[in-house]
């Protein structure tokens, strides 16, 4: 199994950053590509980020430009710097790790962080 643990939520006003880590523990070997979402209050989970293995990353238009996503494979950590933070982007952040054990696709979720952005 693995195991996913976010930190570095908070309260921010607009305008400003904030840098998002998750540490992987765990079968972290099996680990293959991963990736933030988020969820608002009364809204679907979205993704946010996504970053394979060898670091091939992805984004929607919302926040291409502000945010990046990085990777740390040999300290087993994802990270994701967010800049020029809107109200909009307020909700739980969630880190996601797809993997694979006997042939079998899994995919690992953290508890959530807070990130709540005033205007």
């Amino acid at each position: 199994q693995v195991q996913l643990v976010e930190s570095g939520g908070g309260l921010v006003q607009a305008g400003g950053s904030l840098r998002l880590s998750c540490e992987a523990s765990g079968i972290v070997s099996s680990i293959n590509a991963m990736a933030w979402y988020r969820q608002a209050p009364g809204k679907e989970r979205e993704l946010v980020a996504a970053i394979t293995r060898s670091g091939a990353t992805n984004y929607p238009d919302s926040v291409k430009g502000r945010f990046t996503i990085s990777r740390d494979n040999a300290k087993h950590m994802l990270y994701l710097q967010m800049n020029s933070l809107k109200p909009e982007d307020t909700a739980v952040y969630y880190c996601n790790a797809e993997y694979i054990l006997a042939g079998i696709p899994h995919r690992a979720w953290g508890q959530g962080t807070q990130v709540t952005v005033s205007s």
